[in-house]
Parts: structure tokens; C-alpha cells; sequence
């Protein structure tokens, strides 16, 4: 991710404030654990673990457990497939 696109996304970040899952929101380099917790349980690992890394980076969220909870990051859940399933795991 590039440096400008990192510091629109921490803007954005702190520019809403506190919300009820602050709990959720993590820096960058806590991404890859929170990935790694979220697609433990899955048989697609590599792509789980790409996909979450990337929408993490972007969002610089992870829903909490391992599936669904998306409503905690809606940059993450607002991500759809060409057939308009959901994206990210």
C-alpha cells in the first residue's frame, strides 16, 4: 500500500472518532495475527489469508471470531465478487 493511500485511510480512521468496536480497529502490522486467527479453521488458508491481509491493510480492521461478525468493519463486508457474493472471508 502506498504511503498516500495509508495516510487518506488513517485520516479517515481518525476522523470518525471512537465507535462501539474500537476494540476491532488495529494498526497495520496487526493485521497478519488477526488474519491468521480469522482463517485458522478454513481448508483455503492462502487465499483466506491474502484476502483478509488485503481488506485489514485497507480498512485497518478485522471482524472479531472466526467467520462472519462483518458488520464490525464495514469497509471490510462492502467488498463483493463479480458474482456479488462476499469477497472477503
Amino acid at each position: 500500500m502506498n504511503r498516500l493511500r495509508l495516510r487518506e485511510v488513517l485520516k479517515r480512521v481518525l476522523a470518525e472518532g471512537t465507535n462501539e468496536h474500537d476494540d476491532n480497529v488495529y494498526q497495520v502490522s496487526k493485521c497478519s495475527p488477526q488474519c491468521a486467527y480469522r482463517c485458522s479453521q478454513t481448508q483455503y488458508k492462502k487465499p483466506c489469508l491474502f484476502f483478509c491481509n488485503k481488506r485489514c491493510n485497507a480498512c485497518l480492521c478485522v471482524p472479531s471470531g472466526l467467520y462472519g461478525n462483518k458488520g464490525e468493519c464495514p469497509c471490510y463486508s462492502n467488498r463483493k465478487t463479480k458474482r456479488g457474493g462476499p469477497k472477503c472471508p
